[in-house]
């Protein structure tokens, strides 16, 4: 892996030793207006999922699930603080509402329900810990360079799934090789620690499905379905395909985004400068287009007004034309991919999308806590990843 501070030391270290290491807060896109339709929690979670969150809300609230809204998924391994929407007509049910892992801080009204990136970022608040002298001063020298030129846009690790395949498993579905598919959803039993989930990917490999069915464990739900479909005898194309429409684009977007971190990692340590071609990301409003003269438009980009950007790649996706475009039709060709190949059936197809490749980070500080620990603070838009901002410190 390449680095925007390359030339500059790392503090070394570990993050998400415990829950309360890693701390997350949603900036909110708007105030709420204290009355309307829909109720706004201000909830703080620790050790829960935002879907196991939800569910909850859903059960103890006895609302349906299409009633609940939500700005953005925030890690289980953290405490975190996000909105919640849930219809007024719940109002009197919270007030004894009994959540496990979590607590609601905060309630008032609003006009409408939260929908999914409505909000402005993040605010994050994360403890470093077993880091090599100097620590705190290392940091902020990076920290300074990164708020100068900006965070390389790279996905977190959570994108990936907990074995890390989620980006494999949707390159497999791109590519209809569906009985590769099934056998890396199961995993690896290596990789695996809980034992009836080893157990069933070993019988897996050993073509024992049934076995395999009646080790999983009940909660995986999906995996079960797949290899119900299996021992059914219907075939791998459809096993693949009986799984949730929503769980299978994940796994596509997953591979969308590991295309854009390797586009990304061509592209430093320079993430500011245009070229002719490019397709340029205004920082004010989100808004796209091609820049046909670098010379003229990179003042702007060194004023942190636009970006160059990657493809997430889709169908439809914006193209680059010039060294950028070469430099993605280059990726898709590696990857014995076209851009129709996002084109798939049955809802699943990819229209794609432009992704900036740095982001600006905002109100940075390192500060020591002990003589190895020290304490980060920083905040970045919505949809970057605060590991973005750790891979470059800890190195």
């Amino acid at each position: 892996m390449s680095w925007l501070t390359e030339d500059l030391p790392g503090t070394g270290g570990h993050y998400k030793e415990q829950p309360e290491d890693f701390k997350v807060e949603e900036i909110p896109l708007y105030p709420c207006s204290g009355k309307g339709e829909h109720l706004y929690l201000w909830i703080e979670k620790e050790g829960i999922s935002t879907h196991e969150l939800l569910n909850q809300l859903k059960q103890g609230l006895r609302i349906n699930a299409r009633e609940i809204g939500y700005a953005g998924l925030k890690d289980a391994r953290a405490r975190t603080r996000q909105m919640i929407s849930v219809p007024i007509s719940a109002v009197d049910r919270v007030s004894g509402l009994q959540l496990r892992g979590a607590r609601i801080l905060l309630s008032q009204l609003h006009g409408n329900k939260l929908r999914l990136g409505h909000l402005a970022g993040n605010r994050f608040t994360i403890r470093l810990r077993n880091c090599v002298q100097n620590a705190e001063q290392r940091a902020t020298v990076i920290l300074q360079r990164l708020e100068r030129q900006g965070v390389p846009n790279r996905f977190g690790e959570q994108r990936y799934g907990i074995l890390g395949n989620s980006a494999v498993l949707g390159r497999l579905l791109l590519q209809h090789q569906y009985a590769d598919f099934c056998r890396e959803l199961i995993g690896d039993p290596q990789r695996i620690h809980n034992s009836d989930w080893q157990a069933a990917a070993e019988a897996y490999r050993q073509d024992d499905f049934l076995k395999c069915l009646q080790r999983l464990p009940q909660r995986m739900r999906d995996e079960r379905r797949l290899i119900r479909t299996l021992v059914d005898g219907r075939g791998y194309q459809q096993a693949a395909l009986s799984l949730p429409r929503n769980l299978l684009r994940l796994y596509l977007s997953a591979y969308q985004s590991q295309l854009f971190d390797q586009l990304l990692e061509q592209r430093l340590p320079n993430l500011y400068q245009l070229y002719d071609g490019d397709i340029a990301y205004k920082h004010d409003n989100g808004a796209c287009f091609r820049v046909d003269s670098a010379c003229e438009e990179q003042p702007r980009a060194d004023r942190f007004e636009i970006s160059p950007t990657a493809a997430l790649f889709g169908f439809k996706v914006l193209r680059a034309t010039g060294q950028p475009g070469a430099l993605e039709e280059a990726c898709l060709t590696e990857a014995k991919l076209t851009f129709d190949s996002w084109r798939l059936e049955k809802g699943l197809s990819m229209q794609g999308e432009r992704r900036p490749l740095r982001v600006p980070l905002f109100q940075p500080a390192a500060k020591a806590d002990s003589q190895t620990d020290i304490i980060l603070s920083f905040s970045l838009p919505k949809g970057s990843y605060a590991t973005s901002v750790l891979l470059e410190l800890i190195k």
